[in-house]
């Protein structure tokens, strides 16, 4: 167990909303119990959940499959299975739930996780219990990174930056956006990230597409390039872009990366303690004014146990900024009216004076140039 992220838990229990907490999505539960049921986050109605009380009580929930896994990660944890060809999960959960003595108890559910058809099933097996969602909940307490998480996505930052200089390090003219994802994945692996999500590989006209895979594509001389990659470790994950041209890029993606490159640093500058979230993405629209090209509704966000965390830099986020947080940064124009669009996508540290840049392997001054 993560016992920081379980005193965070119980604290925050305490405060008299909810008597517990049954931690349903993968990311929460990897985030109490330092570690990810392997299925969980690929088959949905595979569930494992964590029950955690007001008075510091630990008990774990889990399909038959994964048992074996979890009683080995979890030795001192009281553990419930059921059997997932011959079992009503939730009515299994309800009786566990009325074992340990919260058949009428306030219960916090990351509802934004939990399937509907579940929710009906449970609610009818518990009748008694007060049901309501947790998820704002376990967005706070992710907000403030333990000192393991920050270790650990310092770590996976360099991974995931030095996997695409790798990669573009490999591609050569005439190659193909599939050999570019090869060198990458191989490149993380390596460096022993243990998975990854999202990659992201489009060259050319393909540049302009927010969320693509790779592709046979050969790269031709002037393209411009932009790999995205979220390598993963016990499920956290750091996401780092960076764009590079095939030879020489045209005269205008020179132009654009320099303000896109000066934006990165001027965020780096910019973000300390104290600054609310909005702010900071005020701030970036008039680094980004020259281009006058439309950027995207934030300038980043947080980061973690899922790609996307709160908070967002964004006009509609008024978070305050607190030592501890890691977001990760993306000046980008995806549309810039040229026939491509780049990227530079960095993870960042809130310190108590400043910022640390995490994702450091790269010089991203220039473009990065594939010969």
């Amino acid at each position: 167990m993560n016992q920081e992220a379980l005193a965070k838990a119980v604290n925050v229990l305490n405060e008299g909303r909810f008597d517990a907490f049954v931690v349903s999505s993968p990311e929460n539960f990897a985030y109490l119990a330092g570690f990810v049921v392997p299925s969980h986050h690929v088959l949905r109605w595979r569930h494992s959940m964590l029950v955690v009380t007001a008075d510091g009580r630990v008990f774990a929930f889990t399909v038959d499959m994964e048992e074996s896994t979890v009683k080995r990660r979890l030795p001192d944890v009281p553990v419930r299975s059921w059997r997932e060809f011959a079992d009503s999960s939730m009515v299994v959960l309800a009786d566990y739930l009325t074992e340990i003595g919260l058949a009428e108890a306030r219960l916090g559910i990351e509802l934004d996780y939990l399937p509907a058809r579940d929710l009906q099933r449970l609610e009818a097996a518990l009748p008694a219990a007060h049901i309501a969602c947790s998820g704002a909940s376990f967005d706070r307490l992710r907000f403030i990174k333990t000192g393991a998480e920050i270790d650990l996505l310092r770590r996976l930052s360099r991974i995931s930056d030095k996997g695409i200089h790798d990669a573009y390090a490999s591609a050569r003219i005439g190659g193909t956006e599939m050999d570019i994802a090869a060198a990458l994945t191989r490149s993380v692996y390596e460096q022993g990230a243990q998975d990854y999500k999202f990659m992201i590989v489009a060259t050319g006209e393909r540049s302009q597409l927010p969320n693509v895979g790779p592709t046979l594509r050969k790269l031709e001389t002037g393209d411009i390039c932009r790999v995205e990659i979220f390598s993963i470790i016990d499920g956290y994950h750091a996401g780092v872009c960076r764009s590079a041209s095939v030879g020489e890029p045209p005269d205008q993606a020179e132009e654009i990366w320099s303000v896109l490159s000066r934006a990165t640093c001027s965020l780096i500058d910019l973000i300390r303690p104290g600054l609310s979230t909005s702010e900071v993405y005020s701030a970036y629209l008039k680094m980004v004014e020259p281009l006058n090209m439309p950027p995207i509704d934030f300038a980043g966000h947080g980061i973690g146990l899922h790609l996307h965390e709160h908070p967002y830099l964004a006009a509609q986020d008024k978070t305050v900024l607190e030592p501890g947080m890691i977001l990760g940064i993306e000046p980008l124009i995806y549309n810039t009216g040229y026939g491509f669009g780049l990227q530079n996508k960095d993870m960042i540290l809130v310190t108590e004076d400043g910022c640390e840049l995490l994702s450091d392997y790269t010089n991203t001054e220039r473009l990065i140039r594939i010969s």
